[in-house]
């Protein structure tokens, strides 16, 4: 009668919910999507200026370790339970090489944050014809004010508004791909007499180093998120679907981008340039949808450097909030946003190179280590 009872509790406990699952993956997406996603910038980068090989072998690469990245750091943060979410660098490098990346990281998730800021300014100017400066303060406003209520009113926002964004980044890189059928073979084609900027010297190493960056976002965020979620299949299934949604949705966009390459490759807001051919107003939609998909991913990053130095939700942590917001929009409204992107992504994303193998070999010890049954 005691077994028949633990099991039927374990089975409880157990019992995956579909909603937070998808607030997990909608929290992965929307902290990934940010501004160079969302602006089309980072997808041209890393995925369009490769053209097929780019946008299928990159997609591809990304896919596999971007999930596993996901579900990996999930669970380590679930089992682990972190005192501070920066102990996941320590968990992954030891004490030299985990106190590094955890400098690193923080330096790194900083210089992101201004690229938001720069992201947002770059918005105001092109499309609205107003002073970069509105927007940029705007934005940190806004982030500020939301990263003040600290991390569980965090994930709420983000895990809901990143999935519409990535539907509506989809489907226009869909009509990007459909309004010329010919047009992705056409880029190809030209792509060799277009000057454009790449994050590295190859489609693979280009890969890696969109991982590397992205990992040095997620890590302390998700292992911080890992202590909340429920059991090990919503951890896992959210970590899956975020990464496979995320990936796929790259993938689209590259199409989009590549098909009208020749219009977009020197553009700084390449999905306004596919947008504003559709009409004004969609235009003045998707201006929207980018700032919001920026505002996604400055709340996170934000929300990480401050939580470094002091606890969620104390008066400390917000008033560093307030002077790191202040010193962001600073930085991020000096420098023009695509240098920005790949300066601060592609540096960053070979030292995340590294953390991406020390994951992997702790992955292989924790299961060869794990008992059997």
């Amino acid at each position: 009668m005691a077994d028949t009872s633990t099991a039927t509790h374990l089975a409880t406990t157990e019992k995956t919910s579909i909603l937070r699952v998808i607030t997990y993956a909608g929290a992965i997406i929307a902290f990934l999507i940010g501004s160079g996603f969302a602006t089309g910038q980072e997808i041209l980068q890393y995925y369009a200026s490769y053209g097929f090989w780019g946008v299928f072998g990159t997609g591809l690469l990304v896919l596999v370790l971007i999930s596993y990245v996901a579900v990996e750091l999930f669970l380590t943060g679930r089992r682990e339970q972190f005192d501070k979410p920066s102990r996941v660098f320590y968990y992954y490098g030891g004490k030299y090489l985990g106190s590094f990346f955890d400098y690193f990281s923080i330096l790194f998730v900083f210089l992101s944050f201004t690229v938001m800021i720069a992201g947002a300014g770059a918005v105001f100017e092109e499309h609205y014809g107003l002073s970069k400066f509105i927007g940029g303060i705007a934005l940190a406003t806004v982030v500020c004010a939301t990263v003040w209520f600290g991390l569980t009113s965090l994930v709420d926002v983000i895990g809901k508004i990143g999935p519409v964004i990535v539907v509506v980044a989809i489907a226009l890189g869909i009509y990007g791909i459909m309004r010329d059928l010919d047009g992705v073979s056409t880029g190809v084609e030209i792509l060799p007499s277009l000057d454009v900027t790449q994050a590295s010297s190859n489609w693979f190493l280009s890969g890696l180093s969109y991982v590397g960056f992205c990992m040095l976002w997620l890590a302390a965020f998700l292992a911080a998120l890992g202590k909340t979620v429920k059991n090990k299949r919503e951890a896992t299934a959210g970590g899956f679907v975020g990464g496979i949604a995320f990936s796929l949705a790259c993938m689209v966009v590259g199409l989009g981008l590549l098909a009208n390459i020749g219009e977009v490759f020197d553009a700084e807001i390449p999905m306004l340039v596919l947008a504003s051919s559709l009409g004004p107003w969609v235009g003045a939609l998707i201006s929207v949808m980018i700032l919001a998909g920026i505002y996604t991913t400055a709340i996170p990053l934000l929300w990480t450097v401050s939580s470094r130095f002091f606890d969620d939700k104390t008066k400390k942590f917000k008033y560093v909030t307030i002077a790191l917001a202040v010193l962001g929009t600073t930085i991020g409204l000096i420098l023009p946003f695509s240098q920005m992107v790949n300066i601060v992504y592609v540096i960053n994303g070979y030292v995340g190179i590294v953390l991406l193998v020390l994951m992997i070999v702790r992955t292989i010890r924790h299961v060869a280590t794990r008992p059997a049954g």
